[in-house]
This record gives structure tokens, sequence and C-alpha cells, in this order.
């Protein structure tokens, strides 16, 4: 959102495992075998003090999301039991699974309201900043069909880049793909 609202303040934008969100928005309606089922984990945190669900039995609900979305080279390596075990702890921490939960509570409620509108009137300016667009192959949360459409809504240069072998968590997956993207993008 900062670079649709403020483009001046942002030079380059890297994007990690998500879809512009009017098109995740749109695909969530257009395919309800793909992206809406997607998403049906996040239709379950509309539901009030859900984030006792996340933080119950030593939140193992975090560890199971990691799992699920994960791509399957990451969740079987040695890595993975470490990640999962900070996330578990950091959702135990006083607060943070409500607003871990806060942001997808915003996004289905603000539909039918002013502040969505507005939202929504705003993200339709197209981005005006060179954008580079890396994306999990195996991403089950946000789906690559889906995000792959983001490109229309930028009218800088746009790269696209989908990452073999790996699931919603780039950042984590592929940490030195990620980061060779990234300063090659800011460096260009």
């Amino acid at each position: 959102p900062v670079a649709s609202f403020h483009p001046s303040l942002v030079q380059r934008l890297v994007v990690l495992g998500a879809p512009h969100p009017l098109r995740l928005r749109a695909a969530i309606f257009a395919d309800p075998r793909g992206q809406f089922a997607a998403s049906t984990p996040a239709l379950k945190f509309q539901i009030p003090r859900y984030e006792h669900v996340l933080t119950r039995d030593d939140a193992a609900a975090v560890e199971e999301m990691l799992r699920r979305w994960g791509g399957p080279r990451w969740v079987a390596g040695p890595d993975f039991a470490g990640y999962a075990r900070h996330y578990r702890d950091a959702m135990q921490i006083p607060q943070a699974a409500f607003c871990a939960l806060e942001g997808y509570r915003w996004a289905f409620r603000s539909v039918l309201r002013l502040h969505g509108y507005r939202f929504v009137k705003l993200m339709q300016r197209p981005l005006v900043t060179p954008t580079l667009h890396l994306h999990g192959a195996l991403d089950l949360a946000s789906l690559p069909r889906t995000a792959q459409g983001s490109g229309r809504y930028v009218t800088a240069p746009y790269e696209w880049r989908l990452l073999d072998d790996v699931g919603h968590f780039p950042h984590l997956e592929a940490r030195e793909v990620v980061l060779g993207e990234v300063l090659r993008w800011t460096k260009s």
C-alpha cells in the first residue's frame, strides 16, 4: 500500500509471495475451487477470539500452517523445526495473535465500509514504482495463478519470477535466491 498511497517514498519495490490486493480480491470470487479454497483459513480468522485457537497447545496451529503452506523441501529440511519453534513462541506473546489476525479481519470487514472503499480506490491507481515480484511455484495460500495477474496494476518496469520448489515463504525457503534477487533489483 505504501507504494500506491505514497509513490514518492518508494524507489523500488520487491513483493514476496503476495498478489496485488485487488487481484486477490477478484480471484477469491472468480476462482472458487482455487483461490477461494486456498483462502478459507483466512475466513476462519474472522471468528471472534480465534486467536485462542492459534495459541492453544503451545501454538501448534502455527506450525500446522507453516507445514501446509511451506514447500516440501523446506518443511523436510534441517531449518524448519527451528523456524517453527520461533514462530510458535512469537505467537504466544501477549496480544501477538490478536494483532496477527487484525489485517485479515480488516480486509474482509472493510469491504462494505467507507475506509474499505477508499482503500480500493487508492489501490486502483497503477503502481509507478519499478516492481520485482517473487512468488513460490508451490504456494498454496496465495496461488501463483492469482499472483501472476498482479503485473496489470503496475505501469513501471515489472518483473515476475516464479521460484521453483518454494511455497508461501520465499524469504525463509530460498533465502539466498531472494537476497540475490533483491540486491540485483536494487542495483539495476
